[in-house]
């Protein structure tokens, strides 16, 4: 998740992290979900392998949006992880990203965060734009290596 805490802060969003297991320390993600919204929290993001139902849980005691984040942790890729967190019941919705996909989940929680908050969203508009521009840098070194070919 140090890629999704990273990019947070990169836009300046505060965060807090909290380790917890659904099935080991059941207790506490519920504690967490349920008084999220009274702490200020908009959006949480949720990371989990294997099993995967931190995500699927924590949605199912808040109404704040979820992001789940499938983690390569097993055998398997991954790929229990991201079945388990996009299959969600309907009523109870979480937001799947990639595997490992922690900085598009920070990313997506700005932009939620962001539709109250302009200057935010200039940031982000700026961020887009940064990436627009490595994109055209790299073609235009790529176009003149071809060209003194």
């Amino acid at each position: 998740m140090e890629p999704a805490i990273k990019t947070l802060a990169e836009f300046g969003i505060s965060c807090e992290v909290v380790v917890a297991s659904a099935h080991r320390t059941p207790e506490k993600v519920h504690n967490f979900a349920a008084t999220a919204s009274e702490r200020g929290v908009k959006v949480i993001i949720a990371a989990a392998g294997a099993a995967a139902h931190l995500p699927g849980v924590v949605a199912s005691f808040t109404l704040l949006p979820v992001i789940g984040v499938p983690v390569n942790s097993t055998s398997l890729a991954g790929l229990d992880a991201l079945l388990s967190i996009v299959q969600m019941p309907s009523g109870i919705p979480v937001a799947t990203m990639a595997i490992n996909g922690a900085k598009n989940a920070a990313i997506f929680a700005a932009q939620i965060i962001a539709t109250g908050q302009p200057e935010l969203m200039a940031k982000l508009q700026t961020y887009r734009q940064d990436m627009a521009a490595e994109v055209e840098k790299k073609a235009a070194k790529v176009e003149a290596a071809m060209q003194s070919k």
